[in-house]
């Protein structure tokens, strides 16, 4: 029986489109949609990759983001795809510090996962970028391409260069600690002024192993980024060149049929925590890694991986704020490929990466680092454990996390009366008027996902410990988060948090606070009996949360000790 030329037209329609949605007389009104924008039949044709782009000139490490797009666009484009772009919020850690905007911060990371796998599962994209930098963009991103598991490359923008001052090398968060130096006497408000116009020398993610970059150096260990690109600075060619290339693997991928969850394993996921602990990186990492896992469809990732993982692997790299080399440097090392290869007696070198080949055929294309100084081997490390680590004890019976690459020798075991705080700025004045004595515990508690809410970093109150001279001899604790830029002897994402009655809540003043980070311990020296009778006592205090998306994040966000996402 022969075929109606209208069923061969139609036939041949459909075959023609490589997205699904399309193709035949159901996707007219889809191509005509497109076409009102300038899209061709053959644009159309062909897979339709879309590109989740955090570009804003509110945040400088979004700023060349737009310019890296059109090199994204140009790989996708020559290796026979269309790319569509879509924007995602991108708020900046360092803008948002030091007051109500950083209780945003956290949840902003679930509120861009859920914006993109949004925007993707709407129009049914072939495949995607994830263009992205900063602290919760690129977990949010990640955490996207695991709940979508369509064919997904991550590229991020690439650090800043650091700022140079008085022949040493230091990242922005040198301005906190230069309001301590102006407060003890030692510079003047001019030299102050001075040192806010050459802190931030470029665009890009801040120039030390925060979150930004640690996150871009983990989602290069787990496979999803391209080979040797994570700390690429913003301004080099080269920053460009990956972002060309990213187009182009993506391309490969949906050739070839290979979703984020073909990478995004469980093997995968533990090399970026091996890579982790090899660097010293952020302690946000654990509650990024703990997101990803979940979304990937792996269950839940305890925190005691984390530690088991942490006695065996040892800390290869030091990277500002750990030592004075910063995340520049770290690339002219051999960055995220040399750390891998001293690692890879420990990694699952068969896992699949976004370049079609496993984790042993991309680190086989690299040299071992040259720089010693910086990146050392599995035979004589920095430290032989990890540089995070995981406490528990009886004031934190879930856990709390600490990152001893960035915690002076001296202060690896502690102990310290406790003085407590019921906010950030509550403790910056007291720290800067002077009112926090040596061998002090500070404790900053009702600042956990639910409690703060949002569990902001406790960033400033470190530094400016850091500043006022406190830093070697004080410890702070809290049920809130870290920056990657703190260093000294600071615990957080206690758990239980104080808010939901945890034995944070229950410490008073003058209380004893003992840290072992080489045994894991974190205790306070009041027996049970008075913490039953203390907890009898204890109601949560109110806070004036504004109406929206906090509120929303209170009620339905889980403990930090599981990743502090949304349920």
């Amino acid at each position: 029986m022969s075929i109606s030329f209208r069923k061969k037209r139609q036939i041949m329609k459909e075959q023609e489109y490589f997205n699904p949605v399309l193709r035949g007389d159901s996707g007219t009104l889809k191509r005509a949609l497109y076409k009102s924008m300038g899209f061709t039949d053959r644009d159309l044709m062909r897979p339709i990759i879309a590109v989740a782009n955090s570009y804003t000139n509110a945040n400088p490490g979004h700023f060349n983001l737009n310019q890296l797009y059109e090199q994204v666009k140009r790989g996708i484009e020559a290796a026979g795809g269309t790319a569509m772009v879509f924007g995602c919020t991108a708020p900046c850690d360092g803008i948002a510090e030091g007051h109500e905007g950083m209780r945003y911060i956290l949840p902003s990371r679930d509120l861009i996962a859920s914006s993109i796998e949004c925007m993707v599962r709407a129009h049914c994209f072939d495949g995607l970028v994830l263009l992205g930098s900063c602290d919760k963009i690129e977990p949010g991103m990640l955490m996207a391409a695991a709940r979508l598991d369509i064919p997904a490359v991550f590229v991020n923008g690439g650090p800043m260069y650091p700022a140079e001052y008085k022949g040493k090398h230091y990242d922005g968060n040198i301005i906190t600690e230069a309001e301590g130096w102006k407060q003890r006497g030692l510079i003047d408000e001019a030299e102050f002024t001075r040192i806010e116009n050459i802190a931030e020398p470029c665009c890009g993610s801040c120039a030390m192993l925060g979150t930004a970059n640690t996150m871009a150096c983990l989602a290069e260990a787990m496979g999803m980024a391209l080979p040797g690109t994570a700390m690429i600075p913003a301004v080099r060619a080269a920053r460009f060149q990956a972002a060309y290339h990213t187009g182009e693997a993506v391309m490969a991928l949906v050739r070839g049929g290979i979703g984020a969850r073909k990478i995004m394993t469980k093997e995968a996921i533990e090399n970026a925590i091996r890579v982790l602990l090899g660097i010293g990186g952020s302690t946000n990492g654990i509650l990024h890694l703990q997101a990803i896992w979940h979304d990937a469809g792996l269950g839940e990732l305890p925190l005691k991986i984390f530690d088991d993982l942490s006695r065996e692997t040892p800390q290869v790299a030091s990277i500002y704020p750990a030592s004075p080399f910063d995340v520049v440097d770290f690339y002219e090392a051999g960055g995220v490929p040399a750390v891998m290869k001293e690692l890879e007696p420990l990694l699952h070198t068969g896992a699949l990466t976004v370049t079609g080949k496993t984790v042993a055929d991309n680190i086989s294309a690299f040299a071992y680092s040259s720089r010693r100084e910086l990146i050392k081997t599995m035979e004589a490390p920095f430290s032989q454990e990890g540089g995070v680590a995981v406490l528990s004890g009886n004031l934190a019976p879930a856990g709390a996390v600490v990152k001893p690459a960035a915690v002076p020798s001296h202060m690896m075991r502690f102990s310290g009366k406790a003085q407590i705080f019921h906010g950030e700025n509550e403790a910056v004045d007291a720290i800067m008027a002077g009112k926090v004595r040596e061998g002090t515990a500070v404790v900053l508690r009702y600042e956990g996902p639910k409690g703060g809410p949002g569990m902001p970093e406790m960033y400033r109150p470190m530094k400016c410990l850091e500043g006022m001279n406190l830093s070697e001899t004080c410890a702070l604790i809290t049920d809130g988060r870290f920056s990657g830029s703190n260093r000294g002897c600071f615990v957080g994402h206690l758990s239980p948090e104080a808010c939901e009655g945890g034995p944070l809540a229950l410490v008073e003043d003058g209380d004893i606070i003992t840290i072992d980070i080489p045994e894991r311990i974190l205790e306070i020296k009041v027996g049970e009996g008075e913490l039953a009778k203390r907890k009898e006592r204890w109601r949560c205090p109110e806070k004036n949360i504004p109406e929206g998306y906090l509120r929303t994040y209170q009620r339905i966000s889980k403990s930090a000790a599981s990743g502090a996402a949304i349920e």
